[in-house]
């Protein structure tokens, strides 16, 4: 399924209609929301939701929540751009993700990560009369997107709001969004964000250097 595609058919409609439609964005962090804002602004007002209870520790998660709110007050939009609060909820990302803690990155428990965020989102959006929900993970290379456009779906249904199906990888978004990264001097995190990716990500550097110092 080729959810660039899918998502630039909607545009298409949307363009055709002459609307501006309203967009519940999930955003992980200022670096991939800059790329997918510059996309969606030109046919959406978007309202940001920085709901991202798996970051840790929590000076973590302040820092890339106030470099989003930065990126948002700096970047010249098109259209509406907003950000909606909500709480960090970390103790529900444990709960969720609880016997999945030794999985690898990318594994089950990024699938339940992916499903408790896309599902308040999806919520959120209902509740608050959005026109679609969608999210920035997609451009992420190490996110799966199939998987996320697929929880993105099911829960269209079952909130009976519009999911806006991305790829945002895709056209270089990524490379985009590095670009646009170093433009508005972003914090760029080394990890994803849970606890066990960045122990993950602590054990490969030590590795790495450990072969530096045997070569």
């Amino acid at each position: 399924m080729n959810y660039n595609k899918l998502m630039e058919s909607i545009i298409e409609e949307i363009k055709t209609e002459g609307t501006t439609p309203s967009v519940l964005l999930h955003s992980c962090c200022a670096p991939c929301s800059s790329h997918v804002i510059d996309v969606l602004t030109q046919y959406f007002d978007i309202t940001i939701l920085y709901y991202n209870p798996n970051i840790e520790p929590y000076e973590e998660y302040l820092k890339r929540k106030e470099e989003e709110i930065r990126f948002i007050k700096e970047y010249p939009s098109k259209n509406k751009l907003t950000i909606m609060d909500c709480d960090h909820e970390n103790d529900l990302y444990h709960e969720t993700v609880k016997g999945l803690e030794g999985e690898p990155e990318g594994g089950a428990r990024c699938s339940k990560c992916y499903y408790l965020r896309l599902d308040k989102t999806a919520r959120l959006a209902s509740e608050n009369g959005f026109d679609y929900f969608a999210t920035t993970l997609t451009v992420s290379p190490l996110k799966n997107s199939e998987k996320l456009n697929s929880i993105g779906e099911h829960l269209s249904k079952i909130y009976n709001v519009k999911y806006l199906y991305s790829d945002f990888k895709k056209k270089e978004g990524y490379k985009h969004s590095i670009e646009l990264s170093k433009e508005y001097n972003l914090y760029r995190q080394d990890y994803c964000g849970c606890i066990y990716s960045k122990q993950e990500r602590e054990i490969t550097i030590k590795k790495q250097r450990e072969n530096k110092g045997t070569n």
